[in-house]
């Protein structure tokens, strides 16, 4: 036997020790070629991971950071994409350094060893709250992209109405029923999340498709003359616009939230040791793909940038081939948010089983219990995206507050309660300052949707 050799049996070895370690905590995404026979199943490749990562990075939230450089302009903005991308480095690194001082191998039973059973379950439902407000959003989107949609009485035509007419096998119902039945409900069975590893890398591709189609359209206007010189910084020029550049915070606090992931990753890979290059080089393709989105989709529309930078491409682009243009923009990006789905789907279903069955054994191990937690919440976001239209509302206040919780108040907590003694002072500094940033980002998330809530309800005297 070779020094590789033993090498490899030592590796594999001591994860198999880090898997039993924390068995009882219900998060804990075992591995399953250990404990449900896949014994042919070497690990997670490193390029598997970082596709599995970067998706549950990149989701509907990439659409909003072009209006987040028409807040903040060009310089500010890019900075500020940067800033917390390496916060968010900071942050899985807190994570990674708890779990690996008691080998814990899951977020659950992290909180769990630092805060007790409530600890452990407030995470659980957080994630809950947090994913299944996700999915229901992409789900609305896909529909809205392919079937159309109705605001303040005016119907923007989807794809699929635009191509073949006002037909019911186009209306929005069945669309998002056979997407659910033939995309979400397949991809939904896989019990590893290295199977989706795939499917992960081509919605990673579908995003770039979307940043290249953005780039073309930019060039070409850019040649007509059709693009302004735009702002670097802020326009601030009352107290009001003041308090409105805030409004982009949760937006971006809430862009590279991944964690309830990282340790379902990490239990997958072959190395172990491989995770600190796989959540670095997720952010850094994440992070760039941020920026440039960012940068020409407000290089492209201007102080005209939407909210939600799609909406942006259901007008006349005034260049040849734009209304071909804009239907190849919006049917890659509803493809980007099909494949995104089983991913945010994986934690949302270990979540909700070990909230309903903290003492049972593993989910992958009961087949009966895993086929019908994935039915029940798959229909209740089916549900929920076809009856409950006013989700967005809801979610901005719900999904928000969870989001911060998982990617900065619980990791802070977890370095601040430094129940081992391995903290820094360095560590303990930026604890603070992330549970300041995430407390503020909500306060301003609150404030600004309820405003925003009470200006569109209509006066009692109307």
């Amino acid at each position: 036997m070779t020094i590789g050799n033993l090498a490899r049996k030592e590796q594999r070895e001591s994860r198999k020790a880090k898997a039993i370690f924390d068995e009882k905590a219900p998060l804990l995404p075992k591995r399953q070629e250990e404990d449900v026979g896949f014994d042919e199943f070497p690990g997670a490749s490193f390029t598997g991971a970082v596709f599995n990562l970067s998706t549950t990075i990149i989701g509907a939230g990439i659409m909003a950071l072009p209006a987040t450089m028409k807040m903040l302009g060009l310089g500010l903005g890019i900075a500020m994409i940067i800033f917390m991308a390496v916060l968010t480095d900071a942050s899985i690194e807190m994570l990674l350094k708890f779990s690996r001082a008691r080998r814990l191998t899951s977020y659950g039973g992290l909180m769990g060893d630092a805060f007790g059973k409530y600890g452990r379950t407030f995470l659980q439902i957080c994630v809950v709250i947090n994913n299944i407000g996700v999915l229901i959003v992409y789900m609305i989107i896909i529909g809205d992209v392919l079937s159309g949609t109705t605001s303040s009485g005016v119907h923007h035509a989807g794809v699929l109405e635009g191509w073949f007419g006002d037909h019911w096998w186009n209306g929005r119902t069945f669309i998002l029923f056979v997407t659910t039945l033939c995309i979400f409900s397949p991809l939904a069975c896989f019990k590893r999340i290295d199977s989706l590893r795939y499917t992960s890398a081509l919605s990673v591709a579908l995003a770039v498709v979307f940043l290249v189609i953005t780039v073309g359209i930019f060039i070409m206007k850019l040649i007509s003359g059709g693009i302004m010189m735009p702002r670097l910084l802020p326009d601030v020029s009352d107290l009001p616009s003041f308090f409105n550049v805030f409004t982009v915070v949760p937006v971006l606090v809430t862009a590279y939230i991944c964690h309830y992931n990282v340790h379902s990753i990490d239990n997958e890979l072959e190395d172990s040791m491989q995770i600190k290059g796989v959540v670095r080089t997720s952010l850094a393709l994440c992070s760039s793909v941020y920026i440039m989105t960012s940068l020409f989709g407000f290089l492209l529309f201007g102080d005209a940038t939407l909210d939600d930078v799609l909406a942006n491409f259901d007008t006349n682009l005034g260049i040849p081939y734009g209304s071909l243009l804009n239907d190849a923009v919006r049917v890659s990006y509803a493809a980007h948010l099909m494949f995104v789905f089983p991913v945010v789907f994986f934690p949302l279903r270990l979540n909700l089983d070990g909230l309903i069955f903290p003492s049972s054994r593993p989910l992958v191990l009961n087949n009966c219990r895993f086929a019908l937690i994935s039915i029940g919440l798959i229909a209740l976001i089916f549900i929920g995206a076809n009856f409950i239209p006013s989700i967005w509302d809801a979610f901005q206040f719900t999904g928000a507050t969870a989001a911060v919780c998982l990617g900065f108040i619980f990791p802070a907590a977890i370095t601040l309660r430094d129940n081992y003694s391995i903290a820094t002072k360095k560590n303990k500094i930026l604890a603070v300052f992330m549970i300041v940033l995430a407390v503020f980002s909500n306060l301003v998330a609150i404030y600004s949707d309820a405003y925003a809530l009470i200006m569109k309800s209509p006066s009692p005297r109307e």
